[in-house]
């Protein structure tokens, strides 16, 4: 799809019209040359441009219109929000070994005025966003570790990036025996993948860690059986740390930006690990593992070790943690757990300017004390229901004592169940916007 910047209209664009007296949503086409859509008595704002542009994409689709033709509404970044938009809404899930989905007809969309930078953005964030959909939609089969490497190897083919995927006798000799202590019931081999963007020569580079879960069955703490089949979301925080790399290489920032993907599939086997059992991390920490199902933390905390050697400026973490965090913030908010106020007022100045939020939750030192085990320097759980996303985030914190660190739990964001099941792309703005802030 095309996002111009045009003065006029040509006879071939449907000029679109934003009427105050028609209720909000509310659409009209003329037939000819002229689309209606209602703003009502609300003051246009951000997410009400939003939810327009949406409107707008589905409403030219359904009357099969090729091209638009776009005022200006009073809102900052009113260019970049309804680019962003549409693109994101011409995004479709592809069904495997079926034919390609019809592309939708709008294929122009022309501004009345505004800068190209600002379409330039908006599109590298959504491709972005796509890449994170198309990933977190693939069933579990085909979407395994090694693909997730082969995406990161395909990516610095692309854009020209330093990839690194480290196999599991790499990972032994590190000594990630945590990280592996999930993998092993499984036959899907476990990766660690590094993938790096150099745009600055002189500045330490911005971490990103992301959750690579390919399928979380529980292991031998098996969940139980309804809605496990969205378990193969579990590991967005690998597609959307993959899918900001996408969006800050296409727009060829001046930043560096390293992302660390440790991905692994967790399965009940003989050899799985059971509740009980003691590992041994990078850090030299041991660990009881008194929930298998668990294990997001437990392949973090040697990703978190391993990721001390890029002598980060900062480093965040991305995973779809905790059902807890469902429970605290529903679908609106990712949870965010740090141990740097600046970077938490960062991430969430960045979080309104993208209209994807996040919402600080605190990592007291009391939370240490619900993970406290008899045999080990710490257990994986705490064994009651209070306060899991903090203590998960608690858990974390024990590894990244020599950085600036926060957590970004996005169980409650990274998809949607129901009819309209799928990957969100979130947080790829969010974590975009804080680097472009960064630069």
């Amino acid at each position: 799809m095309e996002f111009k910047i045009n003065k006029s209209a040509t006879e071939a664009q449907i000029q679109v019209v934003f009427d105050e007296m028609l209720k909000l949503n509310k659409v009209e086409f003329d037939g000819a040359n002229k689309l209606k859509i209602g703003l009502g008595d609300q003051i246009p704002n951000d997410k009400t441009v939003q939810k327009l542009a949406i409107t707008l994409a589905k409403t030219a689709n359904q009357f099969n219109l090729k091209a638009l033709f776009l005022p200006m509404l009073e809102v900052e970044n009113f260019v970049e929000i309804v680019t962003q938009a549409i693109a994101n809404n011409d995004y479709q899930i592809q069904k495997i070994e079926l034919e390609t989905p019809e592309e939708n007809t709008l294929q122009t969309v022309v501004f009345e005025q505004g800068e190209q930078a600002s379409i330039d953005k908006a599109l590298a964030i959504a491709s972005g966003m796509a890449l994170t959909r198309r990933l977190g939609d693939l069933p579990s089969n085909v979407c395994t570790p090694t693909y997730l490497a082969e995406t990161a190897q395909n990516m610095a083919q692309e854009f020209n990036l330093a990839c690194q995927v480290l196999e599991e006798s790499d990972m032994s000799k590190l000594g990630m025996g945590s990280l592996l202590s999930v993998s092993k019931g499984s036959i899907e081999p476990p990766k660690l993948i590094s993938l790096s963007y150099q745009g600055n020569d002189s500045a330490q580079p911005i971490v990103l860690v992301g959750k690579g879960v390919t399928f979380d069955s529980g292991g031998i703490s098996l969940k139980s059986g309804a809605s496990m089949d969205e378990m193969k979301y579990d590991m967005c925080g690998a597609a959307s740390v993959l899918g900001t790399m996408h969006a800050v290489a296409e727009m060829k920032l001046k930043v560096n930006l390293t992302i660390v993907v440790p991905t692994v599939e967790n399965m009940p086997a003989h050899n799985a690990s059971k509740p009980g059992d003691v590992v041994k991390s990078m850090s030299g920490q041991t660990i009881e593992i008194l929930n298998t199902d668990a294990e997001g933390r437990l392949i973090l905390c040697d990703a978190l070790t391993y990721v001390a050697k890029f002598n980060p400026a900062v480093v965040i973490d991305v995973a779809t943690l905790t059902g807890a965090v469902i429970v605290a913030l529903g679908k609106h908010h990712s949870g965010m757990m740090v141990n740097d106020q600046d970077l938490a007022d960062d991430l969430i100045k960045a979080g309104k300017n993208s209209m994807d939020t996040v919402w600080q939750l605190p990592l007291d030192e009391e939370f240490n004390e619900l993970f406290k085990s008899n045999f080990a320097d710490m257990a994986n759980s705490s064994g009651c229901r209070e306060a899991g996303s903090s203590v998960a985030g608690s858990f974390l914190a024990k590894f990244t004592k020599d950085y600036c660190w926060a957590h970004l739990d996005i169980a409650g964001t990274a998809w949607v169940s129901g009819a309209k099941k799928g990957a969100t792309g979130r947080p790829v703005p969010l974590l975009t916007q804080y680097i472009l802030d960064s630069v």
